[in-house]
């Protein structure tokens, strides 16, 4: 059951990233805003949803699945780089957060200078 609100939750995702990048279209603006839209409302959601979880204890497993994989997945992937980045400095291991932040950046940067030329 879990796989299948993992894929709805993809499916919905990666729609509501589709209208946003439509809501904002081709800009003159040289930050692309529509893909920060999308990761600071991952974020929100990816947050939110936490919150709720662990302190109210009010959503069921299931709807994790649904939500957190699904939903902020299919809608950024950055909103689970941020929590995992979170959870690292929550644990004090701040070096290791800040090498995660420049791997996962410069890595994933220079794939592009590779593979995209």
């Amino acid at each position: 059951m879990n796989y299948l609100l993992v894929f709805i939750g993809g499916g919905l995702g990666s729609v509501l990233r589709f209208i946003i990048a439509l809501l904002f279209g081709k800009t003159i603006l040289t930050l692309p805003w529509a893909t920060l839209s999308s990761n600071v409302i991952s974020c929100l959601i990816f947050g939110t949803i936490i919150y709720v979880y662990k302190e109210k204890n009010l959503i069921p497993e299931n709807y994790r699945h649904l939500v957190l994989i699904g939903i902020c997945g299919g809608l950024s992937t950055f909103s689970t780089f941020s929590y995992e980045t979170f959870e690292l400095i929550k644990q004090g291991m701040t070096a290791w957060a800040l090498i995660n932040i420049a791997v996962n950046c410069v890595l994933c940067t220079t794939i592009f200078f590779v593979f995209a030329k």
